[in-house]
């Protein structure tokens, strides 16, 4: 993206998205974004100068030469930068603005979110967990194909199941790391459902007694190569889960690979896979909250293959878009120049698919 693109016929259309300039005043001020008109004219002038910076090519000192020879604004790239670093809440307002606009309608159907987390460095490079980094939870709503949540934290704050505030009816799919059993009681207390992949070693597998329950036995024993049926998780509070367990035979060489890749980290790692694990790898495991008389073994199982769709979503926002690490590693500017990313994805997610070069509509077993 180039500055210059933010001067067309397009800006007064993507300001009316925003809310119109009455409505990115008073967010501005209420913020303390703006709060004075000496040097920048108004809001407007000013989310200009911003998304110039975050989303263009150019340093902080370019883009204060281009805004000053277009007649933008005349300012030092020394006040750009203190500018910037009092618009993050403001930028996050924005973009809860553009979600709340874009909430798709709960009829008949069921609202289905694929809850994920995306990491970028916080001064560019490759990500890495030593060097810090910013991680972009998010919900992901099918069938509409939009982001419908966004929350910023840096490395400190882990992927949590319930960090999303629950849509009541929703069906909210998620990977092994989500499988966090007080967490999915909090979703399912707020009216949702859930569809979560799972791992033999990262619950505490119950029988309706109570009573421990070895997967690997119970897999192992099984009379066919699909399993559904009744499981239960303990939790560090309150009652085990009562959820349903669905587990479906690997073809042979799905899962030659899958003991492959086990035997590949622990080398990496240092251990030798557990047999357990390599037995495991035979099988797709799911857990969910949602009933047999409502959702057959193959409706959840085409439920979580949507899954994929988020991974889609973060491609547009990385290659699309071009959201890469921040110039500085300071949380002030950091956070509304990855900000100001998030907005142009939610802007441009109506005709993204014009330009998308992977189709979205394509899902296989």
């Amino acid at each position: 993206m180039t500055p210059d693109l933010l001067l067309t016929d397009d800006w007064n259309r993507t300001i009316e998205r925003l809310g119109g300039p009455e409505a990115l005043a008073a967010a501005a001020r209420e913020t303390k974004a703006f709060a004075w008109g000496r040097k920048v004219p108004s809001p407007v002038a000013l989310l200009r100068l911003v998304l110039a910076y975050c989303l263009g090519d150019w340093g902080l000192r370019s883009t204060a030469a281009w805004a000053a020879a277009v007649g933008l604004v005349d300012i030092s790239n020394v006040a750009l930068l203190y500018r910037l670093r009092r618009c993050g809440d403001w930028l996050a307002l924005l973009v809860g603005h553009v979600l709340a606009a874009s909430v798709p309608p709960l009829s008949g159907g069921r609202l289905i979110r694929i809850i994920d987390a995306s990491s970028v460095p916080k001064a560019g490079g490759a990500v890495k967990r030593e060097n810090g980094l910013w991680r972009i939870h998010s919900a992901f709503d099918v069938p509409s194909e939009r982001f419908g949540h966004f929350v910023l934290t840096d490395e400190h704050e882990g992927e949590q199941l319930d960090r999303i505030p629950v849509v009541r009816g929703e069906i909210r799919i998620a990977d092994r790391v989500h499988l966090q059993p007080d967490r999915i009681a909090n979703v399912l207390a707020d009216g949702g459902d859930v569809v979560i992949r799972a791992a033999w070693k990262n619950a505490r597998w119950q029988q309706q007694s109570g009573e421990p329950l070895n997967l690997i036995d119970a897999l192992g024993k099984a009379a066919s190569d699909r399993i559904d049926c009744p499981v239960w998780i303990g939790r560090r509070s309150g009652p085990a889960l009562a959820l349903r367990l669905i587990a479906v035979r690997k073809s042979a060489a799905d899962a030659a690979e899958s003991r492959r890749k086990a035997r590949r980290q622990g080398q990496k790692d240092g251990y030798q896979p557990a047999k357990q694990t390599l037995a495991a790898a035979d099988w797709f495991i799911l857990v969910t909250s949602l009933k047999a008389a409502d959702f057959s073994t193959n409706d959840v199982l085409a439920l979580y293959r949507l899954r994929w769709r988020v991974e889609l979503g973060f491609k547009r926002l990385k290659s699309v878009i071009g959201l890469r690490g921040p110039p500085g590693t300071d949380a002030r500017s950091a956070r509304p120049y990855i900000l100001a990313h998030l907005l142009l994805l939610l802007l441009l997610e109506p005709s993204v698919d014009a330009f998308e070069d992977s189709p979205r509509w394509a899902c296989t077993a």
